[in-house]
């Protein structure tokens, strides 16, 4: 294979761009990508401050290595669920990254601050793993970007993560997140403005990405993902992938597109959690539930 655009050897394919790159082409075509869906969704400008969630993965620290070298103001926010020595990699991670590059990193301990680790949620309710890591994480980043005064909440996000929640919320018509699943979430009360930069980056391609700039992730899955419905979904999209390449991209981005403004849902009236003050419908929020069950 040679590459696109200077015909040297090419490192990696992109079936569905029907191109093929060397390493710095491709890195400059992943770049490119970012910016372009930056600009097209109005997602943020150069004077705005942004958060970006890390977890010590490819996806996360490929978007903030993409977001430092594009130019923009980019402060990670890393999240410790309390899981053993996975956790504890991962932060490792995070900070040899922040700290070679000279990046500002914000860490938080869910067990230190809050009282209680995922796999202590996971025991003491019905939930599972992923859903109490879910809801952990979207509280405490929303909340830990409002408090530090960030603009914007960036998160890692990449087009088959969102292809197969897509996937998830058609074959079971959950009309409520088909309305909330957009590129961006604009600020409400309570609420930091939340974007999804890498909706147009194959994770094949943010992995290759991650390598080919040499920024040290963590390989190895979490311990508790196992029988996540979302993961087996992707699987199934990626077969459809090497079949039709291109089919993913169109599928989510004809979606937001053309068909996600059907699916908008009156935004609920929201009043103050009666224990922590974020905006909710209930008189307690689902997190502050949650931090009640697993700390009893």
């Amino acid at each position: 294979m040679r590459c696109r655009v200077c015909r040297g050897n090419a490192a990696i394919e992109v079936r569905r761009h029907n191109a093929a790159f060397c390493p710095d082409h491709f890195i400059e075509h992943v770049r490119r990508q970012v910016g372009r869906t930056i600009h097209d969704y109005a997602m943020f400008h150069a004077d705005e401050r942004l958060a970006v969630g890390v977890s010590g993965g490819k996806d996360s620290l490929a978007l903030w290595d993409i977001l430092h070298h594009l130019g923009y103001r980019a402060e990670g926010i890393y999240l410790d669920l309390g899981i053993g020595g996975y956790s504890k990699d991962s932060l490792t991670r995070v900070q040899t990254f922040a700290e070679k590059r000279d990046l500002i990193l914000h860490s938080i301990g869910l067990a230190q601050q809050y009282g209680f680790s995922v796999p202590d949620a996971a025991k003491a309710t019905r939930r599972t793993a992923c859903s109490a890591c879910g809801l952990s994480k979207r509280y405490i980043l929303n909340e830990e970007a409002a408090r530090r005064g960030f603009d914007v909440l960036v998160m890692g996000h990449n087009l088959d993560d969102e292809a197969a929640t897509l996937f998830s919320n058609v074959l079971n018509w959950n009309v409520e997140y088909l309305g909330r699943q957009r590129p961006v979430l604009p600020a409400s009360d309570g609420l930091v403005k939340k974007v999804k930069p890498l909706i147009r980056v194959a994770e094949r391609e943010t992995a290759a990405y991650a390598i080919l700039s040499g920024i040290d992730y963590e390989v190895e899955e979490c311990p508790m993902v196992e029988g996540n419905t979302v993961n087996r979904l992707k699987e199934w999209m990626t077969l459809l992938e090497q079949r039709s390449p291109g089919i993913t991209q169109h599928f989510l981005g004809g979606f937001f597109d053309r068909v996600s403004d059907r699916f908008a849902v009156e935004i609920p009236d929201l009043h103050p959690c009666s224990d922590c003050g974020r905006p909710t419908t209930g008189e307690r929020c689902a997190f502050c539930r949650l931090q009640e069950r697993a700390m009893q």
